[in-house]
C-alpha cells in the first residue's frame, strides 16, 4: 500500500511552472528547460485527481515542455530577419502574462480586505444647497459684445458658408437612383420569351434602357434558368448565346 503524499494545490499548469521557477531561483527569460521539465513530470506523476479536465491541462503543458525540450536539442532555427528563434519564447510570454494577472488578483484581494475596515457616511447635504445654482451675470458674459459686433460676426459666418458652396457642382441636378425590381424584370423576360420563343441574349440586352436594366435582366435570366423557365445554349466559345423558352402554355 502506497504512502499518501500531500501536494501543494496549484491553479493550473502555468501556476505550477512559476512555482518551480521561483523554487529553483532561475531567470524566467532563461529557463533551464530540461531541469524544469523533469521536475514538472515528477509532480504530475504524483497527482491524483478525479477531475480529468483539470488533469488534461497539466498533461497538455507536459507535452508542450517535452516538445520544447526536443527543439532545444536540435540546431536552432533562424527567422526571416536572420535571428535565432528560441523555442521557449512563447512559453515565457505566457508565464509573464499569467504572473502579471496573478499579482493583479493579489492586489485586488488586498483592496477588498482593506475595504472591510473603511466606514462610509451617507451624503447629508441639504436639498436647498443641492438645488442652488449660481446666478449668471449677463453683463460679464457678454463683455464688450454689442449689436455692431454681433452683426459683424453674423456677416463673417455667412461668408464662410458661401465659400463652402462649390460654384460648379452646386448647379448640377440631383442624381436619383434608378430602381429596377427583379420580379418586374422577370415578368418582362417571361413575356418576351413567350412572344419570341427563341432569341439571342444580345438581342434582349440591346432593348434595355440603361445599365441598371441590363444588370437586372442578367439576374432575371439566371433566376429563370434556375427554375427551368428558359434554356440557354452556346454552340461555340465566345459565340452567340441563344435563349429558348421552356414555359408551358396554359
Amino acid at each position: 500500500m502506497g504512502i499518501p503524499i500531500k501536494l501543494e494545490v496549484f491553479e493550473g499548469p502555468l501556476d505550477l511552472l512559476l512555482h518551480l521557477i521561483d523554487k529553483n531561483k532561475v531567470d524566467i527569460y532563461d529557463i533551464p528547460i530540461v531541469e524544469i521539465t523533469n521536475q514538472y513530470m515528477e509532480y504530475i506523476h504524483q497527482m491524483q485527481r478525479e477531475d480529468l479536465n483539470i488533469m488534461s491541462e497539466f498533461l497538455l503543458m507536459a507535452a508542450t515542455l517535452l516538445d520544447i525540450k526536443c527543439k532545444m536539442l536540435l540546431p536552432k532555427e533562424v527567422n526571416e530577419e536572420g535571428e535565432e528563434e528560441d523555442p521557449r519564447q512563447e512559453l515565457v510570454e505566457q508565464l509573464l502574462q499569467y504572473k502579471m494577472y496573478k499579482y493583479m488578483a493579489y492586489e485586488l484581494k488586498d483592496r477588498e480586505m482593506d475595504s472591510e475596515y473603511i466606514m462610509y457616511k451617507n451624503p447629508s447635504v441639504p436639498d436647498e444647497i443641492l438645488k442652488y445654482e449660481e446666478p449668471v451675470d449677463l453683463d460679464m458674459l457678454l463683455g464688450d459684445l454689442n449689436l455692431q459686433r454681433l452683426h459683424k460676426i453674423f456677416e463673417e459666418v455667412m461668408k464662410r458658408q458661401e465659400r463652402k458652396i462649390d460654384p460648379i457642382r452646386s448647379k448640377f441636378g440631383k442624381i436619383e437612383k434608378e430602381e429596377v425590381p427583379l420580379p418586374d424584370k422577370m415578368a418582362y423576360v417571361e413575356s418576351y420569351a413567350r412572344t419570341h420563343g427563341r432569341f439571342s441574349f444580345r438581342q434582349l440586352l440591346m432593348e434595355q434602357k440603361s445599365k441598371m436594366h441590363v444588370v437586372v435582366t442578367f439576374l432575371a435570366i439566371l433566376e429563370m434558368m434556375k427554375s427551368g423557365m428558359i434554356k440557354v445554349e452556346q454552340e461555340e466559345t465566345c459565340g452567340e448565346i441563344i435563349i429558348e423558352s421552356q414555359i408551358q402554355e396554359c
